[in-house]
């Protein structure tokens, strides 16, 4: 029998990650040595924002350099994980009556898939799937599916979201790459205290006063509400695994439900620092 696994939300941050030690790509190896080794990981990336909702269904996924002005070293970077085209089918039966398409030839793993999982198993031999953000729907309907999807954890499939709770690169400083703003701290709180009280109540935060400058656009929010929907399936308690911040409007904060978060750690370097660029920040992919 497979063992069942844990889930998380991980604040991804910059690709520079990727390449970098520091507090917070350490708690993701940390994760990835507490967790029992998966049957597969289910990714919820925010770079995988489309028109539709599709599963990877290729055996070998390819590693996708999605961001701009970044050093060659990253471009380089390669994340050669196997595909599973049979867990692919398991979620395609597992969320239904709802339709979820198979890609098998067209994605792959990007940048908000394998800057996490370089960290996670960074021997890249455990199967990664990646299931697309399907922007025409409502935010409702990505609760759904994540709660739909809360079976596979006792299928051996670790699901992981993979964003940020507050992302506005408008807003970005480049001066301050360990640090937030008032309003991002305050959204990032009232997050924390909505998956601690009802996770299945996550969507109260659409009426918090900070919300239009915290989540301008949806991407990197919507795998939250993907992480929130399968916890309160589960009946499962939510604990934070990191906290943090980056370049004043990002929040690094990461979530788990179903294995002990690890103390927290304050001291040590920030996020993965973003090369000096003269191109707007919204135009890097972060």
């Amino acid at each position: 029998m497979a063992t069942s696994m844990p889930a998380a939300f991980i604040g991804h941050g910059s690709p520079m990650n990727t390449l970098e030690q520091n507090r917070f790509t350490e708690s993701w190896r940390r994760l990835g040595e507490a967790v029992p080794r998966p049957r597969a990981v289910l990714v919820v990336s925010a770079h995988w924002y489309t028109n539709a909702t599709v599963v990877t269904a290729m055996e070998e996924p390819r590693t996708i350099h999605d961001f701009y002005g970044f050093p060659e070293e990253l471009f380089a970077f390669e994340y050669p994980a196997p595909g599973d085209p049979d867990v692919a089918d398991l979620v395609v039966e597992t969320v239904q009556p709802r339709w979820v398409g198979q890609d098998r030839d067209s994605w792959g793993l990007d940048h908000g898939t394998w800057s996490v999982l370089a960290h996670l198993f960074p021997d890249a031999d455990v199967p990664v799937v990646q299931l697309s953000i399907n922007a025409v729907q409502p935010l409702e309907y990505h609760v759904d599916i994540g709660a739909r999807l809360a079976p596979l954890l006792d299928e051996g499939v670790l699901v992981l979201g993979s964003g940020n709770v507050v992302h506005n690169l408008r807003r970005i400083d480049w001066s301050t790459p360990d640090a937030g703003v008032d309003w991002n701290r305050r959204f990032d709180a009232a997050a924390l205290a909505v998956l601690q009280d009802e996770p299945g109540d996550v969507l109260r935060l659409v009426e918090h006063p900070d919300y239009q400058q915290a989540v301008p656009t949806p991407d990197h929010f919507i795998p939250l509400l993907y992480f929130a929907g399968l916890a309160s399936a589960r009946g499962a308690s939510i604990d934070p695994w990191t906290e943090g911040y980056s370049y004043g409007s990002l929040s690094m904060a990461s979530y788990v439900t179903g294995v002990e978060a690890p103390s927290a750690t304050q001291d040590d370097e920030g996020s993965g620092h973003a090369p000096g660029t003269d191109a707007p920040p919204e135009q890097s992919n972060i």
